[in-house]
């Protein structure tokens, strides 16, 4: 409909709502999210955020996920103030299926975006226009070259062309702050991985093969009424025995050997939200276990443990890496080459702050300051001789004081015996 309706004690005016049938569905944690954003604008000294996109179902920014959950066909420019008022400059076939309510102001175009464009940011004047552009977080790095070009030729001759700057600061907090919806959806998802694994881990038998391994995970993903993770080609990773390097390969024809190690790395996404754990398997009694494996699962619990208890809001990620690391280089184990924790949300690997040293591929993510709200892994591996690389990995919640386990952490081996 147009009207006229009030925001912060100013008056706006336009079509409201989500076009002429009234929008899509209203998404209330979509909603949430973009209220969010507008809120880490001023915290940011940001005016406004600006998502540039096209042919999302092909491309699709991952910034979309977090406030828009939408898709467009034409050209869009949706924008986000710090005075909370949000516009969205669709093409008008593109304009009914907006979520319901969650722009206060909808453009609709016909023949081109930047005339309407323009005239939005001439309308509000911005100091700072914040675009999905980041070296080093690719979660925030949707905006593609050539949408940046048509956005700058776009803006060629306004004072706006020099106002854009990267969104980084702004979307590593957004996408890392998880809201208590978010945190329920996530702890859904580790519930649903826990259960997975623990059926079929404990029902495994030597002689499988990891692809029938990975084919009953599968089976039990379909049963549930979840997704992958990640890529279904390596979601489960499974891992069997010393011959089999650990990493995001495929399952094989290999088979579980007595006396031998199982690993698998196993995720799923359950209503939008993702889990990502490790676990480790040894075939035989307990009383068979070998000494090697028993120290080598003992490093590698410990150093999460430790890690757990210095992972706080206000610590950069590099020094929570660098506790699980010192412990284990002390036990005379190589340094594992990857980082501690990433974050987990939306996605398995969701942006932001990381938890990783200071190696040039993670840029500045290993220098963010950790928050309150925000979802990491813990995971590192160490290698035994003849038996099989030892790796776990748990979800940890960012709590005011520390950190909460998401994830049952596995403290002792799991042993099953028997051909």
């Amino acid at each position: 409909m147009i009207g006229e309706w009030r925001l912060g004690g100013q008056r706006f005016s336009g079509k409201a709502g989500g076009g002429a049938a009234g929008g899509a569905v209203r998404d209330e944690l979509a909603l949430a999210k973009a209220e969010q954003a507008c809120q880490i604008l001023g915290e940011l000294d940001l005016d406004l955020w600006l998502v540039f996109v096209r042919e999302t179902d092909g491309m699709a920014d991952p910034a979309l996920s977090l406030a828009f959950r939408g898709s467009a066909v034409w050209p869009a420019a949706l924008l986000y103030g710090r005075d909370g008022l949000r516009t969205a400059i669709v093409g008008r076939f593109d304009a009914d299926g907006l979520p319901d309510g969650l722009f206060h102001r909808v453009v609709p175009y016909d023949r081109g975006i930047q005339a309407a464009l323009v005239g939005e940011l001439r309308r509000r004047n911005p100091r700072t226009i914040a675009i999905n552009v980041s070296p080093s977080d690719a979660a925030a790095d949707g905006l593609t070259a050539g949408m940046r070009d048509v956005l700058e030729k776009g803006l060629a001759g306004t004072p706006y062309r020099n106002r854009l700057t990267s969104s980084e600061n702004l979307l590593a907090r957004l996408r890392g702050r998880k809201l208590p919806a978010e945190i329920a959806r996530i702890r859904r998802a580790v519930e649903i991985t826990e259960s997975i694994l623990a059926r079929v881990l404990l029902q495994t038998r030597v002689g499988e093969t990891e692809r029938s391994i990975y084919h009953r995970f599968r089976d039990e993903m379909t049963s549930c009424g979840v997704t992958a993770a990640w890529a279904e080609a390596h979601d489960p990773a499974v891992d069997a025995g010393p011959d089999k390097r650990l990493g995001h390969g495929g399952a094989t024809e290999n088979r579980v050997r007595d006396g031998h190690l199982l690993h698998v790395d196993f995720g799923v996404r359950a209503d939008g939200y993702c889990s990502d754990l490790q676990r480790m398997v040894f075939f035989g009694t307990s009383a068979d276990v070998p000494e090697e494996v028993e120290r080598a699962f003992g490093a590698v619990a410990g150093a999460i443990e430790v890690s757990s208890r210095a992972l706080r809001p206000g610590v950069r990620g590099r020094e929570v890496d660098e506790v699980a690391r010192s412990y284990i280089r002390d036990r005379g184990y190589p340094e594992f080459l990857h980082a501690l924790g990433h974050q987990v949300g939306q996605s398995a690997h969701d942006g932001g702050a990381l938890l990783g040293p200071p190696w040039e591929r993670y840029g500045d993510s290993v220098e963010r300051e950790v928050e309150e709200g925000n979802v990491f892994t813990l995971e590192l591996h160490v290698p035994t001789t003849g038996f099989g690389g030892m790796s776990l990995e748990e979800d940890v919640l960012v709590t005011k004081g520390g950190c909460e386990y998401l994830s049952t952490p596995q403290r002792e081996l799991w042993c099953v015996e028997g051909g």
